[in-house]
């Protein structure tokens, strides 16, 4: 079977920056387990796993704009200290759950002084090409369900 929209879809991964940095892996984990066709990865990573088949090994780099998107400006905040009122320290790196553009997401402290903390709200891998070394372990038909619910279920899923 073929990876298309509504098929299950398992996949060893391992995940490099352009200066061949290990980012993410599988292996020697959890396979990764989605829905194709419901957006539960990258839209590069998708698109690029169409048409493949159990048993297919292959490398793809996927631009920004079709992974976590590109640095947005609109995204960095600096925010008055007493906004983080009980918190006795603050550091760089430091992150949060707060309300962004599009809903609640992670911001990081990015840096601060005694009077603003500035926070950048983008996504850690925006403005980064991404690199997958994939192998496509099973695909399957998804139940009903899973079609109906975004996600597979069962081991391996991630939802």
């Amino acid at each position: 079977m073929q990876v298309a929209d509504n098929t299950a879809v398992s996949i060893h991964y391992t995940l490099t920056n352009d200066e061949g940095e290990v980012l993410d892996s599988s292996i020697d984990q959890e396979a990764l387990v989605y829905l194709h066709g419901a957006g539960n990865i990258i839209s590069g990573l998708e698109q690029s796993l169409v048409g493949k088949v159990a048993g297919d090994k292959f490398k793809v780099r996927i631009e920004p704009e079709h992974a976590y998107g590109e640095l947005s400006d609109d995204m960095i905040q600096v925010i008055p200290r007493e906004m983080f009122e009980g918190i006795d320290e603050i550091e760089v790196g430091m992150q949060f759950h707060a309300e962004v553009s599009h809903g609640t997401g992670i911001v990081t402290v990015i840096s601060l002084d005694e009077k603003d903390v500035t926070v950048d709200g983008n996504h850690p891998l925006a403005g980064v090409a991404l690199t997958f070394d994939v192998e496509v372990l099973e695909v399957r038909a998804a139940t009903e369900e899973e079609t109906h619910h975004g996600h597979i279920h069962g081991a391996g899923c991630h939802h």
